[in-house]
């Protein structure tokens, strides 16, 4: 079962600028947000360094889990597309020591999964 399995619906971009003044504290020297996607509540961060799940918990969501995924942790990622009759693409990572994907997140038709798997190629991959 993925870190994300509960969460139910599709991710959409939100804008680095309205989610800058939140992340400032947890951001280290350097790092920067690259891509950031809501879920509901929930998000997942792209950074230059790291993937951050954030997972806001209880009715109102004050209490918020944030879970740092170090880009050197992440073995396997794989991206499959919304076709003719699909309304959603898929984008799974794999995390070293899992045989199952621990992040599975849908992105809806015409939202850009492209730019998600962009930015954990030019992490994962160096």
């Amino acid at each position: 079962m993925g870190l994300l399995s509960g969460m139910m619906g599709h991710a959409s971009e939100v804008s680095i600028e309205k989610i800058s003044r939140e992340f400032q504290p947890i951001l280290i020297e350097d790092e920067r947000i690259e891509k950031a996607y809501k879920l509901i509540r929930d998000m997942l961060v792209f950074t230059n360094k790291r993937l951050i799940l954030v997972n806001k918990q209880g009715i109102t969501g004050s209490k918020i889990d944030y879970r740092s995924i170090p880009y050197g942790s992440i073995k396997m990622f794989s991206k499959e597309s919304a076709g003719i009759a699909d309304l959603d693409a898929e984008l799974k990572i794999w995390l070293t020591g899992e045989t199952e994907p621990t992040i599975k997140q849908d992105f809806r038709k015409g939202e850009n999964i492209n730019e998600a798997y962009r930015v954990l190629s030019r992490y994962v991959l160096n």
